[in-house]
């Protein structure tokens, strides 16, 4: 009666068989999402962990959380808020760990494409005192990325300006020579 498929014929059912059931897969999803609700209290409450020996740890705990709020102040686009929680961090932390992360977090705020306050300038400092203030980082890597970045973004926009003036130069000599063509026209 009928024949057995083939390899192809045997795909090509399996992918009607998986576009019919590609639209369904999205109706399991629909139920509502949770919401996580921070409050910022509950993050700036300092939380005993113990180190090795026995010893109570008060502020590291208190430090990751900061962290934490930071990115998230960031994610919400509180560029304010994030830049004050890293420096809660930078100044509980000093030269150690994690201020290098705080320190690498400040100057991504400070470059963000949705921050209207943003300052490469202010970003280019703290992106270079990630790998001379922290060299055994992890994020002294990043940081050095980010400098050649903005330099050379830095080294555009002068090449950019440069030719506009260029440019605004070439017009008043094409000005120039069109009224001197004028004159002998006359």
């Amino acid at each position: 009666m009928g024949r057995k498929r083939t390899g192809a014929g045997e795909l090509f059912c399996l992918c009607i068989a998986g576009l019919m059931f590609l639209p369904l897969s999205g109706c399991i999803s629909l139920r509502e999402k949770e919401t996580v609700h921070f409050k910022k209290e509950a993050v700036e409450t300092k939380v005993e962990v113990k180190k090795e020996g026995g010893q109570v740890d008060q502020t590291q705990k208190t430090v990751s959380e900061l962290l934490l709020w930071a990115r998230l102040l960031l994610e919400r686009q509180d560029y304010e808020g994030a830049l004050n929680e890293n420096q809660k961090v930078l100044n509980l932390s000093g030269r150690t760990p994690p201020g290098d992360e705080a320190l690498y977090h400040m100057g991504l705020v400070y470059v963000h494409f949705g921050n209207p306050k943003k300052d490469y300038g202010k970003a280019l400092t703290l992106f270079k005192r990630v790998p001379v203030d922290y060299p055994e980082s992890p994020w002294a890597e990043h940081a050095k990325v980010w400098v050649a970045i903005l330099q050379e973004n830095e080294k555009l926009n002068q090449m950019i300006q440069k030719l506009n003036r260029v440019i605004e130069e070439s017009k008043k000599v094409d000005i120039g020579i069109e009224e001197k063509k004028r004159e002998k026209a006359k």
